[in-house]
């Protein structure tokens, strides 16, 4: 179990904000999520040119050690051979669903041998802040993924490309109180890459709005 300091926004005026401490003891990680099922064979290419099993069936739901969450503003991998990618997450509090901006950061070279070993590696960075689904359900598909590699665009989609709310949940087990669920990740710009800076934002352009994520990656040398 984790515990993260965020910040929940109750409804769509962002001054109704309330800090909580939230306790995750479940961490689950959604691949291949694309709505079209060219844009998922097109990222399972993209990722066997790494070296990467391609998924019998998608999509595919990881677990992983909810210790890996974090909102801090860096994280350490073993070099040059991890990368970020942005995702939106769902998280289950008192009963009520939150979405967060995140970034399943991932180790490659285990990816090429196991990909839920590869999800152990590295830190998740989320958001600090978090948004009550209720208020971007009604616009959903509008929600935009945008990340950058270094300072340079790296990432960016809407979140229709990606298996609805509903869908995504129906395929885990459960979303219990506790729990989050990140949601799969939209294609990149000029091919997957190590960044020594990474930055996500979830953008909501209906309320002007955005999640961020923001952070940096240090080397842990033996």
């Amino acid at each position: 179990m984790t515990v993260l300091h965020l910040t929940l926004h109750d409804l769509d005026d962002l001054d109704d904000a309330r800090p909580v401490s939230v306790p995750v003891q479940t961490l689950i990680i959604a691949g291949w999520t694309g709505r079209d099922p060219a844009a998922v064979q097109a990222h399972i290419d993209e990722l066997a040119a790494l070296g990467v099993t391609p998924p019998l069936t998608v999509p595919v739901y990881y677990r992983a050690a909810a210790s890996r969450l974090t909102t801090a503003d860096r994280i350490q991998v073993t070099g040059p051979n991890t990368s970020g990618e942005a995702e939106f997450a769902l998280l289950r509090h008192e009963g009520r669903l939150w979405v967060l901006a995140g970034s399943d950061h991932t180790d490659r070279t285990a990816e090429t041998y196991d990909v839920t070993v590869s999800k152990q590696m590295c830190d998740k960075p989320v958001s600090a802040g978090a948004w009550a689904l209720a208020s971007v359900a009604g616009h959903w598909d509008r929600l935009r993924l945008r990340s950058w590699a270094d300072g340079v665009l790296y990432q960016d989609g809407p979140v229709s490309a990606l298996l609805g709310v509903a869908a995504l949940i129906a395929g885990t087990d459960q979303l219990s109180d506790g729990a989050m669920l990140f949601g799969g990740t939209v294609p990149v710009l000029g091919g997957i890459r190590h960044a020594d800076t990474f930055r996500v934002t979830l953008a909501d352009p209906v309320l002007n709005r955005s999640l961020t994520v923001d952070y940096l990656t240090e080397y842990v040398r033996s």
